[in-house]
């Protein structure tokens, strides 16, 4: 029995229950009676949304009949009919029926002729938010188009890293490492984006080393474009609008991140280099709203970033500066209050008055689900695991034990939550050190979390094998 006569038998028996004629199911669907007509007899494969009409006059759940459509396709027709199909899955992703997805795209591409069309279709489900979907209909066409080297692999293979991306940092490393052969294979104009994205991986990953690599090719290809975009009038479409900020962003970001790196490698003569290098931007050709807009936040992060290093290559005479400018500064409140704990404990100074000052934010930080600043998601859940442990680390020197454990434990669950191996290490080791201090219900809740550590180590062990 063909799959439109299953089809067609369970609206027949709706019909018969609920005494219609093929005009009253018409009628009811908003249908041409004469296409149901050719349906029924066979003549005419339906379109989804037509499946849709009947589907809802039966009071079934939406897609209930979908397993059965693709089947009626796959039998009706000797080449798939891209023009019922696109729909057909943009209606499966609207309704997360993702293995229908699977099932059609695995069968169209038995034919390379249709990676296009749908790697098209990956793009605009893509925009539409619909990742899951996308991510299915990028895999198929990368897995196709594995041994041709082409252009659309390696874009497949850069959106399937932006989609993948999430909490947990040793699947983000995982993630980073698929990409990192692709990204060359790139347009110079795209790869400025991917070499962006990888760097800021990395930065969440505190891999300094690759880092620094994909933020100096950042740079230096932004650079070349720039300088060659400024010197000469460009005719036709202008190649650079697809980015995703403007063209001399791209170089005074290199300069940032790089800065980082010395910063965090104790090289501050060169990492005040690089914040000179982007606190002068007078080169910069743009004064539209949104290069200004850059200008500042660039003038904003080089005048931070030059407190930050003074201090930490030991010239403290400018902490009190630094904690009042913060003070007016709160986009970026997470990072300073970092930085001070960091402080704090390398130099062994005092800070409890900024502490109790920034009170109210540290606790803002500890219950906010949506951390606040201009920082993604997964650099701020990072930045907050480590401030939370720098703040355990500081009040547990002091004796200030009750206020120590209490960070400590908070900072090894957020830890866990996200995967920060290095992070769990530095709070089991503090744990360990001052565990003579821990009274007995400090020492439950401590086991209690470690626990959960090690069982959520395990389970994502083979999830991080079969990658």
């Amino acid at each position: 029995m063909s799959n439109i006569t299953t089809i067609r038998s369970e609206v027949e028996k709706f019909m018969e229950r609920e005494q219609l004629s093929l005009s009253d199911l018409g009628r009811k669907t908003g249908l041409n009676v004469g296409t149901l007509s050719s349906i029924f007899t066979g003549g005419r494969v339906m379109s989804v949304n037509q499946l849709d009409r009947i589907t809802s006059l039966m009071r079934l759940p939406e897609g209930h009949f979908y397993e059965l459509y693709i089947h009626q396709e796959n039998m009706a027709a000797t080449q798939p009919n891209w023009r019922r199909l696109r729909p057909f899955i943009f209606r499966c992703a609207e309704l997360n029926k993702l293995d229908c997805i699977r099932y059609v795209t695995g069968w169209m591409l038995d034919n390379i002729v249709y990676c296009p069309v749908l790697f098209d279709a990956a793009e605009d489900l893509l925009w539409e938010e619909k990742k899951e979907a996308a991510a299915i209909l990028y895999e198929s066409v990368a897995i196709t188009e594995n041994s041709q080297h082409s252009e659309r692999l390696a874009l497949c293979q850069y959106r399937l890293f932006t989609i993948r991306l999430g909490e947990d940092q040793a699947q983000n490393l995982q993630v980073a490492a698929q990409f990192e052969p692709y990204v060359e294979r790139l347009d110079e104009v795209t790869q400025l984006d991917a070499l962006k994205d990888l760097a800021n991986v990395y930065r969440f990953l505190r891999g300094w080393d690759k880092m620094d690599k994909f933020a100096e090719m950042m740079g230096n290809r932004a650079r070349r474009h720039y300088f060659a975009e400024t010197r000469k009038k460009r005719s036709g479409e202008d190649l650079y609008s697809k980015l995703s900020r403007p063209l001399f962003v791209y170089i005074s970001y290199s300069d940032l991140l790089r800065g980082e790196v010395c910063h965090e490698l104790e090289e501050y003569a060169q990492a005040l280099q690089f914040i000179f290098n982007y606190s002068d931007l007078s080169w910069v050709k743009e004064n539209d709203a949104e290069a200004l807009r850059w200008k500042d936040l660039f003038q904003e992060w080089a005048k931070t970033n030059m407190y930050v290093t003074k201090l930490f290559s030991g010239d403290l005479s400018v902490l009190s500066e630094y904690i009042a400018y913060i003070d007016t500064q709160k986009d970026d409140i997470l990072l300073s209050l970092l930085n001070i704990a960091k402080l704090a404990n390398q130099f062994h100074i005092n800070v409890d008055e900024t502490f109790e000052h920034f009170g109210p934010e540290i606790l803002l930080l500890l219950e906010a689900e949506d951390l606040p600043g201009i920082h993604n998601k997964r650099l701020n859940a990072e930045r907050l695991t480590r401030l939370l442990s720098e703040l355990s680390e500081y009040y547990l020197r002091k004796g200030e034990i009750q206020a120590g454990f209490k960070y400590l434990l908070n900072s090894l669950a957020k830890s866990a939550a996200i995967n920060h191996d290095s992070n769990i290490v530095k709070c089991v080791g503090l744990f360990e050190y001052f565990r003579d201090y821990a009274d007995f219900e400090t020492q439950l809740k401590y086991q209690k979390l470690f626990k959960e550590v090690y069982q959520n180590e395990k389970n994502n062990r083979p999830a991080r094998n079969r990658r």
